[in-house]
């Protein structure tokens, strides 16, 4: 993977869309929030503004991981979503592809983690000095090569989903931080938010959006 920010020329793909929350499908390969500098000002949330200007941002999601993302149309909705976000009331699914077979089917990774400081935005497992990381994952369909996991993420940490299956040796296909050799060899992170389970924040009705992963 180069350097060089080149952001997708996709059209904003809008999954959900009412008078509080904007849910939307973030391409692969674009920031979520404007980077430091001018070449990194095109990202989702300035995509967002430029056609619905009230929206706010709630949460974010790696440049390189593609799917869901939550925006709040009003302040109050964005406390709303806010507090949910901190106290884990939100549910996500993610579909990823990794390296290897990963075995058993399902399990946890319990791994707390810290940056990396020497080499971030990296992250890695720290026990004595860590944050609480909890990944719960399923395996899909698996060969030697590869496994298709659908990863639940109990905690919200950077890099967390990341980190733990590196962690079980199987690091996500196309991931220019942690995988190596044929492991990165990949047109992209393998890496995609599936589906938001969240409380609408006018009346709490529980609702369940959903975007197939493109890969």
């Amino acid at each position: 993977m180069s350097d060089v920010y080149t952001p997708p020329d996709t059209p904003l793909s809008v999954i959900h869309e009412d008078h509080e929350l904007l849910i939307v499908d973030k391409p692969t390969g674009l920031l979520s929030v404007p980077g430091r500098g001018e070449h990194l000002a095109d990202c989702l949330l300035a995509r967002v503004q430029a056609a619905f200007p009230t929206a706010l941002l709630v949460h974010r999601l790696d440049r390189d991981t593609s799917g869901l993302m939550v925006f709040a149309m009003t302040p109050h909705a964005q406390r709303h979503l806010g507090l949910q976000f901190e106290h884990r009331r939100v549910k996500k699914t993610y579909v990823a592809r990794v390296h290897g077979r990963l075995e058993p089917k399902t399990g946890t990774v319990d791994l707390p983690l810290i940056v990396d400081w020497p080499n971030r935005p990296k992250q890695m497992v720290d026990h004595e000095n860590g944050k609480p990381a909890v990944t719960d994952w399923k395996v899909v369909k698996a060969s030697d090569a590869e496994s298709r996991v659908r990863l639940f993420p109990q905690t919200g940490r950077s890099h967390q989903l990341r980190v733990h299956m590196l962690a079980l040796g199987h690091p996500i296909l196309g991931d220019p931080f942690y995988a190596e050799g044929e492991a990165r060899d990949h047109p992209r992170l393998m890496l995609h938010s599936e589906e938001l389970r969240l409380l609408h924040p006018e009346g709490g009705q529980g609702m369940k959006f959903r975007a197939k992963a493109p890969f």
